[in-house]
């Protein structure tokens, strides 16, 4: 099993309780490691594929019954887990290509192609490689399997710009949906109808064959259409709901984007494919690891050491400084009056916290420094925090937090000064402050992401 470890530990870890933290940390990204997620979600026995859902879903497919098996994916953890699926394939699997954000060395020859992708805006080389995905989808029979890898990420490097859309007019729509303020959802209706691939199109491209999607979801609710923008699974936005997203946020798309997105919506191009779409009958998808599948773990580590863990949420969202302020309202109300549990105790909660990028009076846009949600949840905790025998930690478990080379922070009440901190956090600009007090924390990218990790840590009540 690969070890997560934080660069400059025995510097960073200068108590007990800030030792615990790292653990728990450390521990929820291996559990989240694909060749671990594979590990207990996939068993090939007897000629048998089996394949377990985090939900307690279960799938079994008889290999011998078909004709070819392969493999295709995309995402940030896309290349570890195919890797691990085709170790358990062995010689049954006949091929495929994954494209993964930055592909590493092997040293062993792998069964498919890895190839890179860019993130998070599209390339020619992103889309050409793209389209190697799909000839392997478009030449999957009806006796075929089609094993997909779909993880974080995907929505980027799946680019496959649907006619008469060109790569630098996705770029430029890509560039503006991403700064513009829409949610999720309202993107990916954008990003799907633009798309040759996205919103169960792969799966339209891949009919009649067999299609199994091994997800590993980076989204709050696990929602397989959200998810790398679901291109095996069925969607439920319209070309119309497109439009009314660039509507809404002024968007000022390419002349291709405008054209195809009318046309759509006027009836002249078909819809994405729906539930009930023929293009589905032969599909299935597997969430194999999220943000609990993290949480678990971290628990099981607090616990190994003596404390009691609750996990308190694996769908915290909103400002990562509002969120900062509420975790350490939670540790106090567990110091004070042993709620929800009794020191030592670790807290622990995962999601998606963002940072809204804006500053004055008036909300203008401002310029900004380094630093995350990640690293804004923990320097907002820190000024918060009163109490010593209090470690509040926070990283995203790709190991990549915001516009820094660092994966999140680790505070205590005499971490940070308030003034400064107060000050950085008005610039966005806090990753400097956090490493200048030995606070910031970088493990390098991991190859996976289930989203923010979270460790509250007390000691004791007072």
């Amino acid at each position: 099993m690969t070890d997560v470890t934080f660069r400059d530990r025995e510097r960073i870890a200068r108590t007990p309780a800030h030792g615990v933290a790292l653990d728990c940390l450390a521990a929820g990204i291996e559990a989240a490691l694909p060749e671990n997620v594979v590990a207990d979600a996939v068993s090939v026995a007897g000629g048998t594929l089996r394949v377990a859902g985090v939900d307690g879903t279960i799938g079994e497919y008889d290999l011998d019954a078909y004709e070819t098996v392969r493999l295709v994916g995309a995402g940030k953890a896309a290349e570890g887990t195919a890797a691990a699926l085709a170790d358990r394939l062995g010689d049954r699997l006949d091929g495929g290509v994954v494209i993964a954000d930055e592909p590493g060395e092997s040293e062993e020859e792998r069964p498919f192609d890895v190839l890179p992708g860019d993130h998070p805006l599209p390339t020619e080389r992103g889309v050409e490689h793209a389209r190697r995905i799909v000839d392997v989808a478009a030449a999957a029979g009806p006796d075929d399997l089609v094993l997909a890898v779909v993880t974080g990420g995907a929505s980027a490097l799946l680019a496959a710009p649907a006619a008469p859309i060109g790569v630098d007019d996705l770029r430029e729509l890509t560039d503006a949906l991403l700064a513009c303020g829409a949610s999720i959802d309202e993107i990916n209706a954008v990003r799907k109808h633009c798309s040759a691939v996205k919103g169960g199109q792969l799966a339209r491209i891949a009919a009649p064959a067999t299609v199994v999607t091994l997800a590993v979801s980076d989204v709050v609710g696990d929602d397989p259409a959200v998810i790398g923008s679901g291109p095996t699974v069925p969607d439920t936005s319209t070309y119309d709901d497109a439009l009314a997203t660039l509507e809404r946020y002024g968007i000022d798309a390419p002349a291709t984007v405008r054209d195809r997105l009318r046309a759509g919506a006027d009836g002249e191009r078909p819809e994405t494919p729906a539930a009930g779409d023929p293009a589905f009958d032969g599909t299935r998808t597997f969430v194999v690891g999220n943000a609990r599948t993290a949480l678990d773990a971290a628990a099981t580590a607090a616990a190994d050491r003596g404390y009691d863990a609750v996990v308190l949420a694996d769908d915290v969202v909103g400002e990562a400084r509002d969120a900062g302020r509420e975790h350490a309202a939670l540790a106090e109300a567990c110091v004070v009056d042993g709620r929800p549990v009794a020191p030592p105790a670790v807290l622990l909660t995962g999601g998606e916290t963002t940072v809204t990028l804006t500053g004055g009076t008036d909300g203008d846009p401002i310029e900004t420094g380094s630093g995350g949600p990640n690293a804004e949840f923990v320097a907002s905790a820190g000024i918060e925090l009163e109490r010593e025998g209090v470690v509040v930690a926070s990283v995203d478990t790709d190991g990549i937090d915001g516009a820094s080379d660092a994966a999140g922070g680790i505070v205590d009440a005499a971490t940070l000064s308030t003034p400064a901190a107060r000050d950085a956090l008005s610039r966005h600009d806090v990753a400097p402050l956090l490493a200048e007090a030995d606070a910031l924390l970088r493990t390098g990218p991991t190859g996976t992401n289930v989203n923010d990790l979270r460790a509250v840590v007390v000691t004791r009540r007072e």
